[in-house]
């Protein structure tokens, strides 16, 4: 009966930590196609618009329009509803942390100082979150667009001369108007709800100091909580109690589902964590190696949208103008008399010339790993020749 309940609790904490991560997380580019992509779905767009449909029919037009206002307050205008939301999780999490794992620090594998470790990587956790939510992420104005015009030249793919609707001036290659801001950002990445901030060329680095930090914090306290439980047993002799008193064959096949056991019914909460943390680095570790990529290609997300819908139409014109000369042939084919008919076997395997037809990216921005990273650490706005090219130009 005491076991059937520890699984009960164990399964229900995999179903939140399946939900919260689901909510939190099911919009990033690792999840798309999966089932973490659904349950996000419904969760931020199905169930909303049903409960939107029951308000209505309770509480008329009235209710509507006061959901309809909390809904822009919440996802279309700045706020700090998911700055409140990650403070509150590494709050608690750290809480936890202190109540079930410090009072088996210092243990058999863990010193005393893991205790102050700990504090100053969550420290320096939310010291990069603050940076990357308060720092300016290269915001475009008539002070500074020149220079940006200058260090950004228009690629005429993906990137157009064209002027800002908003803010009626230029808007240099590579920028993009933030609803959600209402500002111009140069370099723009995505705005991130999270950080209650865009991501752009002055604040790219510290944004993946911050995925990249945290991902080693989890992976430091998954492994962290693991050394604790180790010692738990090896200081209380489970593996001694088990194969003398118990008469268990001592090998890990016969010891790992009893040893298990035990933990289950005496460290639960301290699984928890860990499991929570291990998935949440894996999270992290996706996302982080997912900007890094873009990092070293000099590309955005913003712009990998850019670039699927422009491949995408050339593919189109090209297959257009294959399609077009192909029906021409056949025309002339047909207009000719003495022409020997194709072979229908011939004409079975012989290659479409639609297979032909390839469309190749070209991202004029990308200037090898090496130059793409520095300009990452080393934003092209803080560097002296963008003031230097200021003041020429003023």
């Amino acid at each position: 009966m005491v076991m059937s309940v520890q699984w009960i609790l164990v399964c229900h904490g995999l179903v939140t930590l399946l939900v919260v991560v689901s909510f939190l997380c099911g919009q990033w580019p690792i999840f798309r196609g999966t089932f973490i992509e659904r349950i996000h779905y419904f969760l931020t767009f199905g169930a909303y618009d049903y409960f939107r449909r029951i308000v209505g029919v309770i509480c008329g037009s009235r209710g509507t329009d006061a959901l309809l206002s909390v809904e822009y307050y919440c996802c279309d205008r700045p706020n700090p509803i998911l700055q409140i939301i990650y403070l509150a999780i590494i709050g608690a999490t750290y809480y936890f942390i202190v109540k079930s794992v410090f009072s088996y620090i210092p243990g058999y594998y863990l010193s005393e100082v893991h205790r102050l470790t700990c504090l100053l990587a969550v420290g320096v956790g939310i010291l990069l979150f603050l940076l990357t939510s308060y720092s300016d992420p290269g915001t475009v104005n008539a002070e500074n667009v020149s220079q940006y015009l200058s260090a950004y030249p228009y690629d005429n793919a993906i990137y157009l001369e064209k002027e800002c609707s908003t803010c009626k001036t230029l808007k240099p290659a590579r920028s993009k108007h933030c609803s959600i801001c209402d500002r111009c950002v140069a370099r723009f990445d995505h705005h991130c709800g999270w950080m209650n901030n865009c991501i752009g060329e002055r604040n790219t680095r510290y944004f993946m100091a911050f995925l990249l930090w945290h991902f080693l914090l989890c992976i430091y306290g998954t492994v962290a909580i693991a050394l604790v439980l180790a010692g738990r047993v090896k200081e209380l002799k489970v593996v001694y109690i088990l194969t003398v008193y118990y008469g268990i064959e001592n090998s890990f096949r016969s010891l790992a589902p009893h040893v298990v056991q035990w933990l289950l019914g005496s460290y639960n909460t301290q699984i928890l964590l860990m499991v929570f943390l291990a998935i949440v680095s894996l999270l992290l570790a996706g996302f982080f190696g997912y900007h890094a990529n873009l990092c070293l290609t000099n590309t955005t997300t913003n712009e990998t949208f850019k670039w699927e819908e422009y491949l995408s139409w050339k593919r189109k014109v090209h297959e257009a103008k294959v399609s077009a000369a192909a029906l021409k042939a056949s025309i002339s084919g047909l207009s000719s008399e003495r022409q020997r008919p194709e072979s229908k076997w011939r004409a079975f395997f012989r290659r479409s010339r639609l297979e032909d037809v390839e469309v190749v990216k070209d991202n004029i921005y990308d200037k090898g790993y090496l130059y793409n990273l520095h300009e990452i650490f080393f934003p092209l706005s803080t560097r002296p020749s963008f003031s230097q090219a200021k003041s020429k130009s003023g």
